[in-house]
């Protein structure tokens, strides 16, 4: 009897659940909707079915579309924005980098030295990366040594980046293994940087030259990628990020698709591989928009230079600060590789975004994209330059003509602004992160992170851009307040302008009816609050794909 019993109401739930299905609608009422929609900017309410808007509008006409089912959720004024859209992340990365050593609170030598003898003394023979470290928050603005860390680290391998990933510090155990000395010839396109006096490596690799450490580390195990990119997940939730655009190498992407099978996969990733592995794709037939609504494919990513911060960004006058340098052009530069492979890449449908820094990097890639236009079939290519960082004013009209996003990182401005000017002086830093200039010249100008060189968090992306205020607080005006933008604008960089950068402007970026239920719900109104303020602004809601999956 008590198994009929059980059985009968088994049978009447299922009745129940076929006659009174689930609603799969959720109602957001009574907000400040900014729809980043140019035909209708405001509204008060909107209605999801499934994974799509279904209605955008006032809080009344959103009530007479529902029934008692719905889920209604009362924003109480709250400001409502499409979800956040990241144009340049290292997301496995940053994963990894929650996950281990954090170099970046250090505010001095002694601070550096000793979060790293902490660290290794908990993690003892096993090889410590990542930490992005900043000297130039240090009381003593030098480039640190292997004789700094190698006292707690003999049995210990240790390379640790600095925060821009464009040059990093061994120690002595870790330039052993790699068989480095003083004899070792610096790379193409890098620099191992070796004491004046002894011409002994002091530690520090730049570019190209720390591949020869990373070529000798162990590569992270699936399992381990797998966990980062969850952890990776779980904290762009809390920032309301529901798209990135990913670096993305191999074993990235099988992870990807992994968490996209298990249902996992709470933010969409549109990923760019090494332009060096362009003919695999070419193989599988692989072009912009293949994969899925969560997983695309079809971009390439290449390196035309280094950075500021570690003087390898290339320009075309010497730096200020060292004049025997005007930075380095990557290998793949001077020896025709990366001219090649993008003329060809373009002509089989493939993306390009190229990292671009210094002046005379972005006036090479303009010209490369204009000798690609010139010699292939004509398509909806969208060029893109990474960073566009120091772009010479006569330059910056090209990037319209010729079709080139303007891919860029606004937390960059704030963090460079303490010392960008003793690198390359006064006159060249009237042109540096031209936001302004771009918008001013009908340039796609689309924004991101670049995680983990900077937070991931969009909303100091918007505080960066519009208050041009630097880290060190010596400029309450702005560093180069000239080149501020509007909230509205850096609101726009963030969503529907990155949308178009992968090709989905028709799908996300906006919220209007038929798009993907990507949504952020803020605790401040950023459009009306002192912008100073923006950057203590918290994500109350993420809606991701029409699922709330969080709540602060």
């Amino acid at each position: 009897m008590r198994y009929i019993f059980i059985l009968s109401l088994m049978i009447l739930f299922a009745f129940t659940m076929i006659s009174n299905p689930p609603s799969n609608k959720k109602a957001f009422i009574n907000g400040k909707v900014y729809t980043v929609n140019d035909k209708q900017p405001l509204a008060e309410a909107i209605l999801i079915e499934g994974n799509k808007i279904k209605f955008v509008g006032t809080t009344e006409e959103v009530k007479k579309l529902i029934d008692a089912s719905a889920e209604i959720i009362d924003l109480n004024g709250k400001l409502m924005l499409p979800g956040f859209i990241d144009d340049h992340v290292h997301f496995t990365s940053g994963g990894f980098y929650l996950q281990g050593i954090d170099l970046r609170p250090a505010k001095s030598t002694a601070e550096f030295k000793e979060i790293l003898k902490k660290y290794a003394e908990k993690n003892k023979g096993n090889w410590i990366t990542g930490g992005n470290w900043d000297h130039e928050a240090w009381e003593v603005k030098d480039l640190p040594t292997k004789e700094m860390i190698d006292e707690f680290t003999k049995n210990t391998p240790v390379f640790v980046d600095r925060f821009d990933g464009h040059m990093a510090l061994a120690n002595s155990l870790a330039l052993k293994l790699a068989k480095i000395t003083k004899d070792t010839p610096s790379p193409e396109g890098g620099l191992i940087v070796k004491d004046p006096k002894t011409g002994e490596p002091t530690g520090i690799l730049k570019d190209n030259a720390m591949g020869l450490i990373y070529s000798i580390i162990p590569p992270a195990t699936k399992e381990a990628t797998y966990k980062a990119a969850l952890t990776a997940l779980n904290y762009a939730r809390e920032l309301g990020v529901t798209s990135v655009q990913d670096i993305t190498y191999s074993q990235d992407l099988g992870v990807y698709k992994r968490l996209e099978k298990e249902g996992k996969l709470t933010c969409r990733i549109y990923t760019r591989m090494p332009i060096a592995d362009y003919k695999k794709l070419v193989k599988d037939k692989i072009k912009v928009g293949s994969g899925s609504d969560k997983l695309k494919l079809g971009s390439l990513k290449a390196f035309a230079d280094g950075s500021l911060g570690s003087s390898t960004a290339w320009f075309f006058e010497p730096y200020f600060q060292d004049t025997t340098t005007s930075g380095l052009a990557m290998d793949i530069v001077t020896d025709g590789s990366l001219r090649e492979w993008s003329i060809d890449a373009d002509k089989n449908g493939l993306q390009l975004s190229v990292h671009a820094i210094g002046d005379k990097a972005n006036n090479y890639m303009l010209n490369l994209y204009q000798e690609i236009i010139s010699k292939n079939p004509r398509w909806d290519r969208r060029f893109r330059i990474e960073h566009a960082q120091h772009v010479r004013f006569e330059d910056i009209p090209r990037f319209a003509e010729l079709g080139v996003i303007a891919s860029v990182q606004p937390y960059h401005c704030i963090d460079d602004g303490v010392w960008a000017e003793k690198r390359i002086g006064e006159e060249r830093i009237k042109y540096t992160y031209p936001f302004r200039s771009f918008i001013d010249n009908k340039v796609m100008l689309c924004f991101g992170s670049d995680w983990t060189v900077a937070p991931i968090n969009p909303l100091l992306g918007i505080y960066a851009a519009v208050t041009r205020r630097t880290l060190d607080d010596k400029n309450p005006n702005g560093w180069i307040p000239e080149q501020k933008i509007s909230v509205e604008e850096a609101i726009k960089a963030y969503t529907i302008n990155n949308a178009y950068a992968a090709f989905e402007e028709n799908v996300k970026g906006s919220i209007e009816v038929g798009k993907f239920a990507d949504l952020v719900v803020l605790n401040e109104d950023i459009l009306t609050i002192d912008p100073v303020k923006i950057k203590d602004v918290k994500v109350d809601i993420t809606v991701f794909d029409g699922k709330i999956i969080f709540r602060r």
